[in-house]
């Protein structure tokens, strides 16, 4: 494939002997020499499963507030709804409110 490189120097060398003029850390190692990047191995995959992690926990937390607050809602929604559209007069709107918000389990 690569049969010749030129050298910085303006020769034309084999691919032996470019990797022979690269320092040994280079040749073995790779641009990141004896290691001051290895954390990034692994600081990048730790970054992206908290930041995962993290919209789990928000999605979650959001869709529990919210499904909590509805069902609470709900019995006060519907009379408040029938009241608007004229089904039930104000007496009756305000004694079954008090009824929904004298019982223990709402």
């Amino acid at each position: 494939m690569f049969t010749a490189l030129t050298s910085i120097v303006g020769e034309t060398t084999t691919l032996g002997g470019a990797v022979a003029q690269l320092p040994a850390a280079v040749a073995t190692h790779g641009p990141w020499g004896d290691g001051p990047f290895w954390p990034f191995f692994i600081i990048f995959p730790l970054f992206w499963i908290i930041v995962i992690c993290l919209f789990i926990f928000v999605g979650r937390r959001t869709w529990r507030r919210n499904h909590h607050w509805a069902a609470t809602q709900g019995a006060e929604g519907v009379l408040r709804e029938r009241y608007a559209r004229g089904e039930i007069d104000e007496t009756e709107f305000r004694q079954r409110l008090e009824v929904l918000r004298s019982q223990p389990g709402s």
